[in-house]
């Protein structure tokens, strides 16, 4: 069974170079593997974001958090948080 539904899965492979220098996964099943392993989160809201980062010890300063490489806009509000 899949940790991650199919947005989450198609967001993180249509833009996993925005955080690596080549392809981890070419499947749904791959990525759901990858992303299992590397325990990627997936919060919902821009406030989310910012208090992960907070909680994790992730100190921005002032830039914009949603910007950051390991943040994925899965496009419906919510957002995938992949730490590489």
């Amino acid at each position: 069974m899949s940790s991650y539904d199919s947005k989450v899965l198609d967001c993180f492979l249509e833009n996993q170079l925005q955080l690596f220098p080549e392809k981890v996964a070419e499947t749904r099943e791959e990525a759901d593997d990858f992303l299992e392993m590397m325990f990627a989160v997936v919060v919902k809201g821009k406030r989310s974001v910012r208090k992960y980062f907070e909680e994790v010890g992730v100190d921005m300063d002032g830039g914009d958090i949603l910007e950051a490489a390991e943040v994925f806009d899965i496009g419906d509000g919510r957002y995938l948080i992949v730490e590489g």
